[in-house]
This record gives C-alpha cells, sequence and structure tokens, in this order.
C-alpha cells in the first residue's frame, strides 16, 4: 500500500513538474546574459576552458570503485551471523570488482598518456 501511495505520489509530481515547464517562458539568451560575470572586468580569457576527457574518466572510475568498496564495509559486521552466506557473496563482489578494474586496465582507461 505504501509502494502505491508513493507510486501515485511520484507519477502526479513528475507530470505536475512537466506541465509547469511547459508553460513557463523560455530563456533569450542575450550577449550580457550568457558572458560570465568578472566583477565588471573585460574576461581575459574565454570562461569555457577544455576539459580533459581522461581526468573525468578516471574521475568517474574513481567513484565507481570508491561506491564499490563503501558497500563492501557492511560486510564486516554482518559476518558474524553467517558466514557461509556472506564468503561467497563478497567474493563474487570482489571478482567483479576485479574483473571491471582488469577491463578498464585493458581498455586503456587508467592511462593518462596515448
Amino acid at each position: 500500500m505504501n509502494f502505491l501511495v508513493f507510486l501515485t505520489i511520484a507519477i502526479i509530481l513528475s507530470s505536475l513538474l512537466l506541465i509547469v515547464g511547459h508553460f513557463l517562458p523560455s530563456r533569450s539568451l542575450e550577449l550580457e546574459k550568457s558572458s560570465p560575470y568578472e566583477c565588471g572586468f573585460d574576461p581575459i580569457n574565454s570562461a569555457r576552458l577544455p576539459f580533459s576527457f581522461r581526468f573525468f574518466l578516471v574521475a568517474i572510475l574513481f567513484l565507481i570503485f570508491d561506491l564499490e568498496i563503501a558497500l563492501l564495509f557492511p560486510i564486516i559486521p554482518a559476518s558474524s551471523n553467517n558466514i557461509s552466506v556472506l564468503l561467497p557473496l563478497s567474493s563474487v563482489f570482489l571478482i567483479i570488482l576485479a574483473a571491471g578494474l582488469a577491463y578498464e586496465w585493458q581498455q586503456g582507461g587508467l592511462e593518462w598518456a596515448e
């Protein structure tokens, strides 16, 4: 019952936000509005600096593997209850983590220079 109420509220709220967003006026992009704020001074360089795709890839990989390691922490206190279930479960989890790391290493996702 609670899930049905939550699902109904989520659908109504998202539909309402879509309808309101459709009727709101669109923004006009003027030169003054699209320029960066520089305390009244003209900008020296472009505000749109190029971003390294390699850095982005390594940052995303770090977040993914960090999250997976954080998911291993609850296994330690729960291991006293039933080790026959937790040991294979954590082993499979670590094997998947190692396989993902090996795949990224093989694809060159961890290389800074090409």
